[in-house]
């Protein structure tokens, strides 16, 4: 592998092209009467384009190139959907939720594609969805962590093809209750909106489950994008805590570790950061060692050994000059099952393209093979993903100049989401009622 640094440099030089030359990619004609159009939404620019939106973007890039060319493994071996051309057509999702609504419109009104695959934060999928299900139109979102899309609503044309956050989670609690982790004490740093707000409730039901003693005692809520974290430091370091809780991601994230490492934060408290893979690339030795650490799935050096998931990474590696992490594991995984919903409605429609009734009736239910395990829609009517995830420890390899994980634990999905009938926060306040644990 190449240094961080030029890890770095491939990244930043990804981000300059991907919102010009893959936008004009996307607007490059109307489509041909047998190709499939995919809207793909994710950050371009802005605080979370870096470590998070380029990197989906990058990884949907080689992955539907390669979908076209017939060249990916069995079952995703038949060239683009069935031997419909993919043609994508590429979205900043900077700006917020109403500007994503309206970006959302224009894609199935003015560009005419048959889905969108998108997505990163919580308060944009929580906009876009209804828009989505009031046209009738096929949307899958691919990442935004609250549980609250398919909890609150119910879709017939919205897919979320990742596990919410609450597995997230669950996972870090168990961790440190296998891990024999002694937990008095809790503090709380997560961003004021709803994937910070549903992950602050996630966790601290989860130990309050396995930890019913433990108290919380700071619980800091800064902006999303705020970027400056001292005031919210200072208050966790004034009374330093057991663990430490945070759901922060993106540049949100980078910056915490980079203000709150050199006051020694890392040392007074066991940190656990439940959504973090993404930030060990950019952040290469300035991130703390010794951090318990998730990757909202089984992804990147979390992910099990497998020969999907070794191509996989062969593949995205080889193109990009660095591993894939969370959001291209997430984009993969996504547009894998919508190639597999295309081709099961068109062998029920004669080897003709479906239309989204017909797609939307063979993704329901859908259970798919990805790098990251297996995925099943087994929530929201078939429309909600659960899967297996991974928690880990940070170290420094110096050889490989990459901080990598030790002490990988892996949770099947049973354990760690919760049961079709139940709502996440009512099976975390039961105390997990049916999980599976091995």
């Amino acid at each position: 592998m190449k240094p961080i640094r030029s890890m770095q440099t491939a990244l930043r030089a990804s981000a300059l092209t991907l919102s010009v030359s893959l936008l004009m990619f996307g607007h490059a004609g109307n489509a041909a009467a047998e190709d499939f159009k995919i809207g793909i939404v994710s950050f371009l620019s802005g605080q979370a384009a870096d470590s998070f939106g380029v990197p989906a973007v990058n990884g949907a890039k080689i992955l539907i190139e390669t979908f076209n060319q017939g060249k990916a493994p069995a079952p995703y071996n038949k060239p683009g959907f069935g031997g419909l051309n993919i043609v994508p057509v590429f979205v900043d999702e900077n700006g917020g939720a109403t500007k994503q609504v309206q970006e959302l419109r224009n894609l199935y009104d003015r560009e005419n594609v048959d889905a969108v695959v998108g997505y990163v934060s919580s308060g944009d999928c929580l906009a876009v969805a209804p828009a989505a299900e009031e046209m009738k139109k096929l949307l899958v979102l691919y990442d935004c962590g609250t549980p609250r899309i398919f909890e609150e609503a119910s879709y017939k044309y919205v897919f979320r093809t990742a596990s919410h956050g609450a597995m997230d989670n669950v996972a870090a609690a168990r961790y440190l209750k296998a891990r024999g982790v002694k937990v008095n004490t809790i503090n709380l740093i997560n961003q004021d909106y709803a994937w910070g707000h549903d992950s602050i409730k996630d966790f601290t039901l989860s130990m309050g489950v396995l930890y019913p003693n433990a108290k919380v005692q700071a619980d800091q809520r800064p902006k999303f994008g705020a970027g400056q974290y001292g005031t919210e430091i200072s208050q966790l370091m004034s009374q330093p805590a057991d663990v430490t809780h945070s759901s922060l991601w993106g540049g949100d994230l980078q910056a915490m570790i980079l203000q709150a490492a050199p006051r020694g934060m890392f040392r007074k408290s066991l940190v656990v950061l439940t959504a973090a893979d993404h930030v060990l690339i950019p952040l290469g030795d300035r991130m703390p060692e010794g951090v318990v650490l998730g990757a909202r799935g089984a992804y990147g050096t979390l992910a099990p050994k497998s020969a999907l998931n070794d191509w996989w990474w062969n593949l995205y590696l080889n193109r990009w000059n660095v591993y894939p992490v969370q959001a291209p594991y997430r984009m993969a995984q996504g547009l894998m099952a919508l190639k597999l919903a295309v081709e099961k409605a068109m062998a029920a429609n004669g080897g003709k393209k479906p239309n989204t009734e017909q797609i939307v009736a063979a993704l329901a239910g859908l259970e798919w093979e990805a790098p990251g395990g297996r995925i099943k829609l087994a929530l929201g009517n078939g429309r909600q993903a659960i899967q297996p995830t991974a928690i880990g420890i940070t170290k420094w390899d110096p050889e490989k100049r990459l901080m990598v994980m030790r002490d990988i634990q892996r949770f099947a999905a049973e354990c760690v989401n919760p049961p079709a009938n139940m709502k996440a926060e009512d099976w975390m306040k039961a105390g997990f009622p049916g999980a599976k644990c091995d």
